[in-house]
């Protein structure tokens, strides 16, 4: 079939809205670090409806820190793809031509710097998930002892590493007489701006004390909350695309109808209308942060594993059963008491809005998808609302279930006994910390001995501890819906 390229846009049919841009014109304002679906389901989708409005100096060059998969999908589509937002039976499909590019980065280091550095660009975006960081997790200090962070620590000639890239540009930048960009991450962690900003900060100060304070001062690393559910494109996706349009897509993402970017109005230069295109520019991001991590992510990801384990496909699955849908209302519950939520923020309502998010059956939203990289998300998903909890007095029964279905999940078996690829960065770590461990309270305390993911204030509180144990031994006597069951019947008068 044919290719969606600049050549082939045209043949789209009627009713497929396309670029009405010259992307000839269109200047690169932007560069993208860890180009995958939801950059280009989120973000990249703003920045071309500024190209639309006639700003054009947002087009985007996107990296791969990693695999050329996404490269390999768009550069023989010229950069274009389809954005398909599906709610329920309902499709909408638009063309992003705001791309321009696609590196990876491996293959030639030296030409993301370059790009970085060029005196157009004024943002530097970034999803690379929580491990990009490189940031131990308990401390917030630079992994030093990565392999990747030791190369970059040594020499900045060929970053491996996204701080890397980063200081390596802003230290061209800064020999050029340049202004610094403004380094914009959109990963689903707390204080990510704070956070990138150490990282960048610890590698500069390693080469240059100046520069270090150089970037402190005239760099910008803006707090931001993003929210848009992303589902994995899948095989058949791209084939119902086909046969819609007639012309093939590599690159298409699919989505739901519902996008949300806050940002904290912190920049080192230009900056398109953002408000203007559906973005939030406030003060501060922490109480925004904090509602979409403890509940959406929260929920999100007690679906996962629970789900998983009871092999539960889709999250709408999850939530289509009885016992499931509770189960997210008791976590919700224990979850909203830790909450201070900003003024126009109205908690039931979100509440009621993501649970109709959750049941849209056309994202087609894989549990297993959500379980990777559990060690990485649990601490601020559902560790820290524990902490507050259990602060208080509180009882954290849902979210306990939600730790040890995860806990369970490092087995690598799920309740019918089918056996599963723990997909996570201490994958080997918690197999290790297992395999001696033969009772669910050994292996309780075995897993919370890995300080990387639970704070020594959680891993030493008998209550807490014993609350898991309750729950890791009902998970593997009867399952995870039983469990579920069992925590339901409880919170009944």
């Amino acid at each position: 079939m044919t290719r969606l390229s600049a050549t082939t846009i045209d043949l789209f049919p009627p009713g497929i809205a396309r670029p009405a841009y010259d992307r000839g014109a269109i200047a690169t304002g932007v560069v993208h670090i860890g180009i995958g679906a939801f950059h280009r389901a989120h973000q990249a989708a703003l920045f071309d409806a500024a190209l639309a409005a006639g700003d054009l100096r947002w087009g985007i060059i996107g990296a791969s820190l990693r695999s050329p998969a996404v490269h390999d999908q768009m550069a023989p589509q010229d950069g274009l793809y389809s954005l398909v937002v599906r709610d329920g039976a309902a499709e909408d499909v638009r063309v992003i031509g705001a791309i321009r590019e696609v590196q990876v980065a491996p293959r030639d280091p030296a030409a993301l710097v370059a790009a970085m550095s060029a005196p157009g660009v004024h943002i530097v975006t970034l999803t690379v998930t929580e491990k990009g960081y490189k940031l131990d997790p308990a401390t917030g200090a630079l992994l030093a002892g990565d392999d990747d962070v030791a190369a970059d620590l040594r020499d900045l000639a060929a970053p491996r590493t996204a701080p890397g890239f980063i200081v390596a540009a802003l230290a061209r930048r800064r020999a050029a007489g340049l202004a610094p960009f403004t380094a914009i991450s959109c990963d689903n962690l707390p204080h990510n701006g704070s956070r990138l900003q150490a990282a960048v900060l610890a590698i500069a100060a390693q080469y240059d004390a100046s520069l270090a304070d150089w970037i402190a001062q005239h760099g910008a690393f803006p707090e931001t909350m993003v929210d848009r559910i992303v589902p994995a494109t899948r095989d058949e996706d791209i084939a119902a695309l086909a046969a819609r349009t007639g012309l093939e897509d590599q690159a298409m993402v699919k989505t739901e109808p519902f996008s949300q970017w806050v940002i904290e109005d912190r920049f080192a230069g230009e900056r398109p209308d953002f408000e203007r295109f559906g973005a939030q520019i406030t003060r501060s991001v922490a109480p925004w942060e904090e509602a979409k991590l403890r509940l959406l992510n929260g929920a999100h990801s007690g679906i996962a594993y629970l789900g998983g384990l009871a092999g539960v496909d889709f999250v709408h699955q999850f939530v289509g059963l009885a016992e499931g849908r509770g189960f997210v209302k008791a976590l919700w519950d224990e979850a909203a008491a830790t909450l201070s939520p900003p003024p126009g923020l109205d908690i039931p309502a979100y509440r009621a809005a993501l649970m109709a998010r959750f049941a849209n059956s056309s994202l087609q939203h894989r549990t297993r998808q959500i379980a990777m990289d559990g060690s990485q998300k649990l601490p601020q998903r559902l560790l820290a609302p524990i902490a507050a909890r259990l602060d208080r007095g509180l009882p954290v029964e849902a979210l306990a279930l939600a730790v040890a279905a995860w806990m369970r999940w490092q087995g690598g078996r799920d309740d019918s006994g089918a056996i599963f690829t723990v997909d996570d960065p201490l994958a080997a770590v918690t197999a290790a910390k297992l395999a001696g461990a033969a009772s669910p309270a050994d292996r309780v305390a075995a897993l919370l001995a890995i300080e990387a993911i639970f704070p020594p204030r959680l891993a030493g509180d008998a209550g807490f501890r014993a609350t898991l144990t309750r729950h890791l031994a009902l998970l593997g006597e009867a399952g995870s819906r039983a469990a579920i069951a069992s925590l339901l019947s409880k919170e009944r008068p």
